[in-house]
């Protein structure tokens, strides 16, 4: 597939807005926001990319990962622990032989500003150290100037260097000025071998939102009916509340199917939304709110 010849379908913006407008303005039947809090749960990737991180912060983040909220076991854990590459071992040893992956960013995390090499050997030391996910971000500068090629062959070689480890692709949605931008860095990433296609680091103001990952939904959908092949979804920033969260996986529904509707293949990157879904769930069951102290914030 030549990324440069090929041509992305325009997006249809207001389709979009008027399929999001639908999406939010439906209601939530008590039983199926349960059952929707605990896949939202079961979905997040608890994440602490900090330059102030420490050992004992990251040992304490893969605590609360294992016991966020004892109270009810029949809680799923998350999905993933998020951290920098020096910090992998750390939270694998801590994460002992739990069912929680650790995620590690990597090439030259947010701003990819930096060297073939560099983002290889960064990727080496995430893997060295037992990530089982390496979450990558594009040259979102090379992208803008058009240079697609250029992209398409980095994330291609961090993609083979991944060996078994699942690659998402960080395609920085605020960055890129439009829709139709979008679309054509997830048509670029889903080609050149992402597993997951992502909307954000969390370090710039504007993260995920629900038309832009209505976009990238569509993308992954178009690639689905063309290859057969199941590309994952992650959006990530600016998700901290369960209702919106719950706004997400009705659209993934809506575009994808049930299929996508689990952990395998749905993310979300979002460590604050855990607690205000444990305290919507403990208001299903006891009718009253737990004060958010009552939830560990690290």
């Amino acid at each position: 597939m030549n990324l440069v010849n090929r041509k992305s379908p325009s997006v249809d913006q207001v389709g979009i807005e008027d399929r999001i407008a639908r999406i939010t303005a439906r209601s939530i039947k008590s039983e199926m926001k349960v059952e929707g809090l605990k896949m939202a749960l079961s979905m997040i990737d608890l994440t602490t990319l900090e330059g102030a991180d420490t050992i004992g912060k990251v040992t304490q983040l893969c605590a609360k990962a294992q016991h966020l909220c004892d109270q009810y076991p029949e809680l799923p854990n998350v999905a993933a622990i998020c951290v920098y590459p020096s910090m992998v071992g750390f939270a694998k040893k801590a994460l002992g032989k739990s069912n929680i992956n650790v995620a590690s960013v990597a090439t030259a995390f947010p701003s990819g500003q930096s060297s073939l090499e560099v983002k290889l050997l960064d990727t080496k030391l995430a893997l060295d150290n037992g990530a089982d996910e390496i979450d990558m971000v594009i040259s979102r500068g090379k992208f803008l100037e058009g240079d697609y090629s250029f992209v398409a062959d980095e994330i291609s070689a961090i993609k083979e260097a991944c060996g078994k480890a699942r690659l998402k692709v960080i395609i920085e949605t605020g960055e890129l000025g439009s829709l139709d931008q979008v679309r054509k860095a997830s048509d670029i990433a889903i080609y050149s071998g992402a597993d997951f296609i992502k909307t954000s680091t969390g370090k710039i103001p504007k993260a995920a939102t629900l038309p832009v990952t209505c976009v990238m939904l569509e993308a992954i959908r178009d690639y689905y009916f063309e290859s057969g092949k199941m590309i994952a979804m992650k959006p990530a920033g600016g998700i901290s509340k369960s209702k919106l969260a719950l706004h997400y996986l009705m659209l993934v529904k809506e575009v994808l199917g049930d299929k996508w509707l689990n952990n395998e293949w749905f993310r979300f990157g979002a460590s604050s939304l855990a607690n205000d879904v444990l305290m919507q769930y403990a208001k299903t069951k006891t009718g009253a709110y737990q004060s958010p102290e009552y939830f560990s914030k690290d």
